[in-house]
């Protein structure tokens, strides 16, 4: 999603604030291979999620923060700052089961954070059997989580562009791969800009000029 916004033109931080640390590896392997990256990556943790993305709202157009699938101090300090947290399930595994402890998570974070809206997208979904079905009959009950109506698939696309440093929109291969990604965005994005329409909101800073919007994802 980094690789996209930032090919729109859009200023973007993207924070790495998961334990496993892949978001920055990934970042280094593109530096290492001469990939072009115009974005800032950063490895943010804990309550340092939370106090030094605010300090940098103003800077960018977007901020995106990869939280990982766990529930974290890292995690729970992203959504006091985020506008926006997308929560992908696996179909067929215990992911969906968790369904329950995200909603948890969600209520408690809507209350110190009531801009936060929240979303579910099924990942790695099979291309036959009843698993998609199955998992959507879940995912669509859980309260104060939206389910989106993209899916993306799992396709050896997505590892690959990711071991070579890439995003899929940069590779040539799998077509279906980067129509799907391009339709989260287009969900996600099209419908933040409807929410901000709708709401509109004035920010003024010290000097009474006003301050751009920003935009803040925190992904698991």
């Amino acid at each position: 999603m980094a690789v996209l916004r930032s090919s729109l033109g859009k200023k973007v931080l993207l924070v790495d604030a998961d334990e496993q640390a892949t978001t920055i590896s990934w970042a280094d392997q593109r530096t290492a291979l001469g990939v072009p990256t115009p974005w800032t990556t950063v490895q943010l943790k804990s309550a340092a999620v939370r106090t030094e993305v605010r300090k940098m709202i103003a800077h960018y157009d977007d901020i995106i923060i990869d939280c990982g699938g766990r529930d974290t101090a890292s995690l729970r300090a992203a959504l006091t700052v985020s506008d926006m947290f997308l929560v992908p399930f696996q179909p067929k595994s215990f992911d969906i089961w968790t369904s329950e402890k995200v909603a948890g998570l969600v209520e408690e974070a809507t209350a110190l954070n009531e801009k936060l809206i929240s979303y579910s997208v099924i990942n790695c979904a099979g291309a036959r059997g009843s698993d998609n079905d199955d998992a959507r009959a879940i995912l669509c009950k859980m309260p104060g989580v939206r389910l989106l109506p993209a899916t993306i698939g799992l396709r050896k696309a997505f590892s690959n562009a990711t071991a070579e440093g890439l995003g899929i929109i940069e590779t040539k291969g799998d077509k279906k791969a980067v129509s799907e990604i391009m339709a989260l965005h287009d969900i996600l994005f099209k419908r933040s800009v409807g929410a901000k329409r709708a709401a509109p909101e004035k920010t003024i800073n010290k000097n009474k000029k006003p301050v751009r919007h920003t935009r803040s994802a925190s992904l698991t």
